[in-house]
């Protein structure tokens, strides 16, 4: 990535205080020029020389000899620091799709919606529906909305080997973003989506969002008819659809960052965490209703953190906490105490993903920097004690390329090979967990310091915070922060 200079000061104030951030004009390319150009005066010379000058047996003794070594003056995302004055500018040959959108305030999580455009989408420009919660500036609370969004003319990035009539409607379009705002009261920590079929295909599917608060209230509400809405000109919304339609109070005035869907019950059935360690569960009935347990789980002695049902038993969910642990649960046990519990981290453990495609792996993401993939078939007790605190398997591969807190990771939903990873030193990291060295790469990378051969792609977003796969289109990514929003695909996925 290439350095330009940093917007001027005052707007970088602005930012802090909560304020929309100003566009910034991108700098433009220069001209390529061949600095080997003449210096060779026939094809034979070239041959004979090789492709620096050198023989060709004298280049590759050296290179064997000193590995692949990095200029120390390389900048690489999340491992160095930004001087004064300067801000990234990304590679675009490096993507296929990049976008950036503003919104009135940070938002510091958000869900995709699933649509009915179809799946495995690969043409251009793209749609993207998905929901947002903001968190707006200390003393203006009143201004927090839940933001139900459809982002539209999403163009492919421009090849210098594509023909100019193939991608001439592409060139054309502008991206769009398009916003039903709903008014909250409160910032919101964690947004999810999930959707209830209709009984008949005549009819759009139910989509539900639970917004847990910064108050400790969790707001359900239907957002059908907004995104009805964006498609259907002329439409509405009414005072009363912009108001839950349940709210859950069970967490008093615990502020909570933890909150799942099931994948596995249509109706819908909820799990939400607080500060307290307590973790209640929300069902759906056939008429629409909801009904909150008043018993919580608790086996947890810190705030949890992170809440995932696994993808394919209903009954079972993973926790992660401020203590360290990742807990395993049966939502079928009277005791409401974890099945199983396994200290994964010294600090907090912030992020947790269950694979889709491999169901024994589970993902974590924790506050020192480092992120590890367990196996969940290595998690057999060996005391008859499920909390003994001697259990400590290891994971399956760590990594601390990270030095500062990991806020997301989800796995790739068709590549159980493949994790995306968000840190507070503002980058997204793609990862290729099927990536394995043989003694010759071995070499040829040892001068490559502090980065595994699995890091796949380094995308810097300032201050992204939580980041998804979108499921029907392969490969591309929603991200938010404190910048904005990004929808991007990099080649390399």
């Amino acid at each position: 990535m290439a350095k330009r200079p940093a917007v001027e000061e005052q707007e970088q104030e602005a930012f802090k205080n909560g304020d929309r951030p100003m566009d910034i004009d991108q700098d433009e390319a220069g001209d390529f020029e061949d600095e080997f150009e003449d210096e060779f005066e026939s094809e034979d010379e070239i041959f004979e020389a090789g492709v620096d000058g050198r023989p060709d047996e004298e280049r590759e003794a050296e290179e064997r000899e000193n590995g692949m070594d990095i200029d120390p003056g390389t900048f690489i995302p999340g491992r160095n620091k930004l001087s004064p004055g300067e801000t990234l500018n990304p590679d675009l040959s490096t993507y296929d799709l990049l976008h950036t959108l503003e919104a009135p305030w940070p938002c510091l999580s958000c869900d995709i919606i699933p649509d009915s455009l179809g799946s495995d989408r690969k043409t251009y420009p793209a749609t993207v529906y998905s929901v947002a919660g903001t968190q707006a500036a200390r003393g203006r609370d009143k201004e927090n909305q839940l933001l139900v969004m459809k982002m539209s003319s999403l163009s492919r990035m421009e090849k210098d080997d594509e023909e100019e009539e193939d991608d001439s409607d592409d060139e054309a379009s502008d991206p769009i973003l398009e916003t039903k705002s709903i008014p909250l009261t409160s910032c919101t920590n964690r947004i999810r989506a999930h959707q209830t079929p209709q009984s008949t295909s005549a009819k759009p599917p139910t989509t539900l969002t639970a917004a847990m608060t910064e108050s400790g209230q969790v707001f359900i509400h239907d957002v059908t008819p907004h995104l009805t809405a964006f498609d259907t000109p002329g439409t509405s919304i009414s005072f009363a659809q912009n108001k839950p339609i349940y709210t859950i109070r069970a967490h008093g005035s615990n502020e909570g960052y933890a909150l799942d869907w099931s994948p596995l019950i249509p109706e819908g059935k909820l799990l939400t965490g607080d500060s307290a360690g307590n973790i209640f569960a929300t069902t759906r009935s056939q008429d629409g209703g909801f009904v909150t347990d008043t018993t919580p789980y608790t086996s947890h002695q810190g705030s949890v953190e992170e809440l995932q049902w696994s993808p394919n038993e209903k009954n079972t969910f993973a926790s992660a906490s401020s203590d360290g642990t990742v807990k395993i649960w049966d939502v079928r046990s009277k005791s409401r105490k974890a099945a199983l519990s396994v200290q994964v981290s010294k600090t907090d453990v912030n992020v947790l993903s269950w694979s889709h495609q491999t169901p024994h792996l589970l993902a974590s993401g924790a506050d020192d920097g480092e992120w590890a993939v367990w196996d969940l078939r290595q998690w057999k007790q060996s005391t008859s004690n499920p909390m003994d605190g001697d259990f400590k398997p290891s994971p399956l591969a760590s990594y601390t390329f990270h030095k500062e807190q990991i806020t997301s990771v989800e796995w790739h939903p068709t590549d159980d090979s493949i994790v995306l990873v968000c840190a507070g030193d503002s980058t997204l990291t793609l990862w290729d967990l099927a990536v394995e060295l043989d003694d010759e790469e071995s070499r040829d990378t040892a001068g490559v310091q502090d980065v595994p051969p699995q890091l796949l792609f380094v995308h810097y977003m300032e201050q992204i915070k939580e980041a998804h796969w979108h499921p029907q289109i392969p490969g591309t990514i929603m991200a938010t922060g404190g910048s904005g929003f990004g929808v991007f695909k990099t080649i390399s996925v």
